[in-house]
């Protein structure tokens, strides 16, 4: 079969031609065949129209006429490769140096390069490409979103090479999101929760004031809440990501304007477990949103922010005044409050049992100590019951079966997308019938 690739040209660059946008390999220079004259942006071979181009096997052609209708409405400048490229280089974790030497070029030639002004070689984009682990389709069509995840996670320090996997899994994810979003015309609704600057003042007080303002203004009052992961995803705005990722880290947090608010929760954890985490990253959400937080055993929670993103968790899900008339009447009916008063109340907050002890303390209603007690003399009463419905993260994977179902990508580029192989992404798009697409007709309205 003939090949039809689509051709980029990039002002002060080589033009790049790729035989399908799901291919991360371009065609190999020697059979380009185009002319030594100035080309359009794109140019069809052979002198078929674009949209009758066809595709490789198993490709559908509008797929390659949705590349050229790109590329001629929105030429990629040097600046906008350049930041591209910078993107990328920092959602795979790899240094100015490391990139540099993987070009064979100094590392201020890269940065000239990152800042667009600097001529970038045919030869180098290929070797960047390959080097941040991505294709040259994702770089240089103009429909890619292109985020910026990693500069909001600065201050990792000697957990840097264990936490960035991590964090290029959430900034892959948030992408995709906003990407499908933009695709299928879908405007997302949000709730604005107003950012509260921390003061020197007590951060026990401003955190329980802060998830008060914070209850009231997404019209909660003082009643626990049902399913807090559900509530930030569904009607929030919060992109909610869960998959696999190493026992010790819990879940990442990052705020990026394109993408919103958006968190990643470790499927290896319980419902109960991704509830607490879900309500610490809302903490840092309302105090100071521009910094990422990732959550691991190993982590410090001494800062000024994870103090206040702590007691921030505990006071957004279980109110003080709620939890003190609950616990008082407890006492009041039976003269004693005993552990399975404590597991009553635990599940009735949709929290664990040693969490609910801890809150109790906190509010001086049990005395200090009590749930390091009730651990030792291995007490492990269950908190909540709840399950968070399967498949977790619905709206990403709505997005994406809506896509699918329309033809807007192939099921490769959703796999790639998503980061999921293509038997999972077959899975999603059975399960997510027509009534999710209707769903989905009405945001866009």
């Amino acid at each position: 079969m003939s090949l039809h690739p689509v051709v980029y040209r990039i002002p002060d660059c080589a033009e790049i031609a790729l035989a399908d946008p799901d291919n991360k390999k371009p065609i190999p220079q020697a059979s380009w065949q185009c002319s030594t004259r100035p080309i359009p942006l794109v140019e069809s071979w052979n002198g078929l129209d674009p949209r009758d181009a066809p595709c490789l096997a198993g490709q559908r052609r509008h797929t390659v006429a949705h590349e050229f209708t790109d590329a001629r409405a929105y030429p990629l400048t040097s600046a906008e490769l350049g930041d591209r490229l910078r993107k990328a280089r920092r959602a795979a974790g790899i240094t100015q140096a490391q990139a540099s030497a993987a070009i064979g070029v100094s590392r201020p030639t890269l940065a000239a390069i990152e800042r667009g002004t600097r001529r970038l070689e045919a030869n180098e984009l290929l070797s960047l490409a390959e080097c941040y682990g991505t294709g040259l389709n994702r770089i240089l069509s103009p429909s890619a979103v292109h985020l910026d995840i990693a500069a909001r996670f600065r201050g990792l320090g000697r957990n840097r090479a264990e936490f960035l996997p991590t964090v290029s899994l959430l900034n892959k994810l948030a992408s995709a999101n906003v990407e499908l979003e933009r695709l299928l015309g879908v405007r997302p609704q949000t709730i604005p929760l107003p950012e509260q600057r921390i003061t020197p003042s007590s951060i026990n007080r401003q955190a329980e004031e802060a998830a008060l303002s914070a209850r009231y203004t997404l019209g909660l009052g003082l009643a626990p809440v049902p399913n807090l992961v559900t509530l930030l995803e569904e009607e929030i705005g919060f992109r909610i990501f869960v998959r696999d990722l190493p026992r010790a880290i819990s879940g990442a947090f990052a705020y990026e304007p394109e993408a919103g608010a958006c968190i990643l929760l470790n499927a290896r954890h319980g419902p109960d477990r991704h509830v607490m985490i879900a309500a610490h990253e809302l903490g840092h959400f309302a105090s100071n949103r521009s910094c990422g937080d990732i959550v691991g055993e190993e982590q410090p929670r001494s800062s000024t922010e994870e103090r206040f993103a702590t007691r921030f968790s505990y006071a957004f899900l279980m109110p003080a005044a709620t939890v003190r008339r609950r616990f008082l009447d407890f006492r009041d009916a039976f003269d004693a409050f005993t552990p399975t008063h404590l597991v009553s109340m635990a599940r009735s907050f949709q929290v664990t049992a040693g969490v609910m002890s801890r809150r109790l303390e906190c509010l001086d209603l049990l005395p200090s100590g009590t749930s390091d007690s009730l651990q030792e003399r291995g007490f492990a009463g269950r908190g909540s019951s709840h399950r968070v419905p399967s498949p977790y993260g619905r709206r990403l994977y709505r997005l994406a079966a809506a896509a699918l179902s329309r033809e807007v990508l192939s099921e490769g580029q959703v796999s790639r997308m998503l980061d999921l192989d293509r038997v999972e992404v077959r899975k999603i798009a059975d399960e997510f019938s027509s009534t999710e697409e209707v769903c989905l007709e009405l945001q866009a309205q």
